[in-house]
């Protein structure tokens, strides 16, 4: 059975047990700071489980997961992996273990006719309700039901004992037999051992207990049931595989990849490089390379982009350990990014979005793959620099650190690292490299795990229903008061309807006042918890009470603002799709009273032209006056209408739809205008890259565009004045300034270089010498960094057997050039290191090649001791 049909089966099935079938939510968690990406298919129900009404206490899903808790162990197992889908079903206070075993059971022998002698059970060894509804209900032979402790059969594992405090209970796994000739092939082999025989496909939780200080387990009043079951485990079972990769959700990538490698050894005619496989052989590096390509992919697709910080240093390192491995096969050139269309292919069903996505996210993957790639190429004058001062004095736990350092930072593994210091003579601590991935991974493992009790959201019940949102519609609201929460400072009123916008889709939340008669409470924000508007702010005057009824007006001047911006981000996207091409995606937006602030794919500098036409499209926009149309309709109507969504958002059933002539057409459920013209102007104040392959525009409306016009306009006149010139003649002036300043600079740079032509015998005759070697210090005042070089050179011409220091003080700068002559050079001696040594003594830092290095910094007082360093440096020679 293929993988589409069975994860569609799940969901038919349970879709006729009256389940709602929720789509899976993005690997980026909403409203959920506890774990970096959602980790399985509960996360997205945390509300749900703490008791809020969300319209159905009954849900299924297929949630795409990202882990790495294992990451060492992907590859090499047939069921680990980074990126995984995970099948469960869900009930909120409604069925619970006797319904939820025998649906299980149904869905696996009935549904998918999976033999019942193959399947054997696990339940945990104090719950005796489900170990009897195996065996009475189900018929399962004692034999086959083995009893697990809180380690294993109890979630979260180990939290009678452990914690976290908060709702838990037992579990029941279902495991799957694949015969005495696989694992241990021991007589009394069951699924407590962990030879591979058996693999876990299901595990069922019933979540019956809260937690509470001191190990207190005391019984939910509503009882919960959570189950997991991984797609790629099923897959392979169902497909009589052993392994998960041997799958058609694995295989069509792998034999594209079998397809580069082949083409790679033929254009190579040589062995593969040695490095970075870490243990793996080619079959387990070709997993893992498909494995962590997935967990790329997905994660692009939802927005995160690879950089140094969280999540997005997961996907940058996910993309360096495939390129790694890709080098161990023999492929030293970019190549995982040529896989991305086939995972769009093999992905197409439950994710169709991602197909007309695949470009954008290779070009990411392509650009990462560079940049790494031109890493490893230069790797030696990296290690120069990390271990220059090792050279000096040897320290094996230090270099082990070190190596740890550019292994984390950029991806360099152990082995080549220890290579390069074979060879200079240095030695590492393999220990220290050791102890410092540990810690990182531990903190990895506490950043990906939950913190705290088991779900963050406080002081939320079953009784509190959705807050009617009126807010379109109106500004002035009468409503009761539902619940009132103190926190600190901050005072939290939750109503039964409001005008008040919450924050989301990267629009501000409303501000505003709560009254009732003399009573005051000021609205500084207003946030959303699962379907429940709360208000955040100050009591200013009087008290409130809970049923009390009151007035809720929103800030309608500022409200105003906030939809100007809104709506120009609309046509700002509009414009930049229009200008740059349809490729431009949202990557995200700030829709603020006073700015907006719009993130979007682009691989390329956007030129002053570009920039001017985007603003002027947008203009264009705003004169024509379009009126704009909101729409609610289903999801998928939406969605064949063309409507833009926001790839990584999660979108009801229903959505509302704006659309702006044929101009623009998006899913939002921001507030917006009536009109474009009532944004009455857009000004652009600033264009830049924040981060690889994603652009940022940030600009304003209204009266503050035309106040930054004006403050333009403020500033030409001013050069105007003190060119004596009139505006539009401007800029030839300038031109006209600039080239007679270049003719003058000129004119002092050779008159510099004959400064240093007539100095040159006098600063050669002051040379020491050295333990055979002479030693050239000088400082010349006020000349740059080009004359310096020059000086180098000259004197390189004169001399051998010699090593060089020039500096000079510019404008108030330390600038410092290091030469050492081909014969020192070839003996081994490098101005990179020397010049690196003293530095630090100038405040600042340096760099360069072998003969040649310069450096700068902001103590010149100190030229005298930087030269005194570098000839004790020489003695030590």
């Amino acid at each position: 059975m293929k993988t589409d049909l069975i994860r569609q089966s799940f969901l038919d099935f349970f879709k006729a047990k009256k389940h709602k079938i929720i789509e899976s939510d993005s690997l980026v968690p909403k409203d959920d700071p506890t774990v970096l990406f959602t980790p399985a298919g509960m996360n997205q129900f945390k509300k749900e489980f703490l008791g809020v009404n969300s319209g159905f206490t009954r849900a299924a899903t297929s949630q795409r997961c990202l882990r790495t808790d294992d990451l060492d162990k992907v590859g090499k197992t047939p069921g680990h992996h980074t990126f995984f889908e995970m099948l469960g079903n869900f009930s909120f206070g409604d069925y619970f273990k006797k319904e939820a075993i025998t649906w299980a059971w149904e869905f696996l022998t009935q549904e998918l006719k999976i033999n019942k002698e193959k399947l054997w059970v696990s339940v945990y060894k104090d719950d005796a309700e489900a170990d009897k509804v195996w065996k009475d209900l189900i018929g399962v032979p004692a034999q086959k039901i083995i009893k697990l402790g809180d380690k294993e059969n109890f979630w979260p594992s180990q939290a009678k004992t452990k914690g976290p405090n908060g709702p838990c209970g037992p579990c029941s796994e279902i495991f799957f037999d694949q015969g005495r000739n696989v694992g241990c092939k021991k007589p009394d082999c069951n699924p407590a051992c962990d030879c591979g025989r058996f693999v876990e496909i299901w595990n069922l939780v019933f979540t019956q207990f809260n937690r509470k200080e001191g190990g207190i387990l005391e019984p939910l009043p509503k009882k919960n049931i959570d189950t997991g079951m991984g797609l790629e485990r099923l897959a392979a079972v169902m497909q009589g595989v052993q392994s998960n990769f041997e799958t058609d959700l694995f295989q069509p990538i792998i034999q594209e990849m079998g397809s580069g490698l082949m083409a790679s050894a033929i254009r190579r005619g040589g062995p593969a490089n040695l490095y970075g496989g870490h243990g793996l052989g080619q079959k387990e590096l070709i997993y893992a390379v498909v494995d962590h390509l997935r967990a790329i992919v997905f994660a692009i697709y939802d927005g995160v982009l690879p950089s140094n910080e969280e999540r997005g240093y997961v996907v940058r390192k996910l993309i360096r350990r495939g390129a790694l491995h890709l080098r161990t096969l023999g492929i030293k050139q970019t190549f995982l990014y040529k896989l991305v269309p086939v995972v769009s292919e093999v992905m197409q069903r439950p994710y169709p979005e991602l197909k007309s996505r695949k470009e954008n996210i290779a070009e990411i993957i392509l650009a990462e793959e560079k940049g790494f790639i031109s890493t490893l190429d230069s790797s030696s004058s990296l290690f120069e620099e990390k271990f220059a001062n090792l050279f000096r004095k040897p320290d094996p736990e230090k270099a082990g650190k070190i190596a740890f350092q550019l292994y984390d930072t950029y991806g360099i593994p152990l082995e080549l690292t220890r290579d390069w210091l074979d060879k200079q003579g240095i030695k590492i601590s393999q220990e220290a490299f050791e102890q410092e991935l540990k810690q990182q991974k531990d903190r990895s493992k506490f950043q990906s795990g939950m913190k705290g009790d088991v779900f963050g959201i406080k002081d939320l019940h079953s009784d509190i229903k959705e807050t009617k949102f009126l807010g379109y519609q109106e500004d002035v609201v009468k409503a009761k008061v539902i619940r009132i929460i103190q926190d600190n400072q901050e005072v939290k009123i939750i109503l039964d309807k409001t005008p008040f916008y919450a924050e989301a889709g990267g629009q501000v939340g409303d501000m505003g006042v709560i009254s009732k008669g003399k009573s005051v409470f000021e609205v500084t924000d207003a946030r959303r918890i699962g379907k429940v508007i709360v208000h955040i702010g100050k009591i200013k005057a009087g008290s409130f009470k809970k049923n009390d009824l009151v007035s809720a007006k929103i800030d309608i001047e500022r409200r105003l603002s906030i939809a100007r911006n809104h709506t120009t981000t609309h046509l700002l996207q509009a414009a930049l799709r229009k200008v740059l091409g349809v490729h431009v995606q949202q990557k995200g937006s700030l829709v603020a009273s006073d700015r907006l602030r719009f993130d979007f794919t682009h691989f390329e500098d956007i030129d002053k032209e570009q920039l001017g036409r985007i603003e002027e499209v947008v203009n264009g926009y705003v004169l024509n006056n379009y009126i704009l149309e909101k729409k609610e309709m289903t999801l998928l109507k939406a969605k064949k209408s063309g409507a833009l969504a926001f790839f990584g958002e999660k979108y009801d059933d229903k959505v509302r739809v704006v659309s702006i002539s044929d101009v623009s057409k998006e899913l939002c459920a921001g507030t917006h205008l009536e009109s474009t013209g009532q944004i009455g102007s857009f000004k652009i104040v600033q264009e830049g890259s924040v981060a690889k392959g994603v652009r940022r525009i940030e600009a304003v409306t209204g009266s503050l565009a035309y106040k930054k016009i004006k403050e333009e306009e403020g500033v030409i006149a001013g050069i105007a004045f003190l060119l004596d010139v009139p505006a539009e003649k401007i800029t030839p002036e300038l031109e006209k300034r600039l080239a007679r300043i270049k003719e003058l600079e000129k004119q002092l740079n050779l008159q510099g270089v004959d400064i240093i032509k007539n100095s040159l015998d006098a600063i050669i005759q002051d040379a020491e010498k050295i333990n055979e070697i002479k030693v050239i210090t000088s400082k010349i005042e006020n000349i740059g960094m080009d004359l310096l070089r020059k000086g180098v050179d000259l004197i390189k011409e004169k001399v051998d057997n010699t090593i060089i220091a020039l500096g000079s003080t510019n404008h108030g700068k330390a600038l410092l050039v290091m030469g050492i002559t081909p014969d020192l050079a070839q003996k081994g001696l490098d101005a990179t290191r020397l010049i690196k040594d003293v530095a630090g003594i100038l405040g600042g830092s340096g760099g360069g090649r072998k003969d040649f290095a310069q450096a700068g910094g902001d103590k010149p007082e100190n030229f005298d001791i930087a030269f005194q360093e570098l000839k004790k440096i020489v003695k030590k020679l």
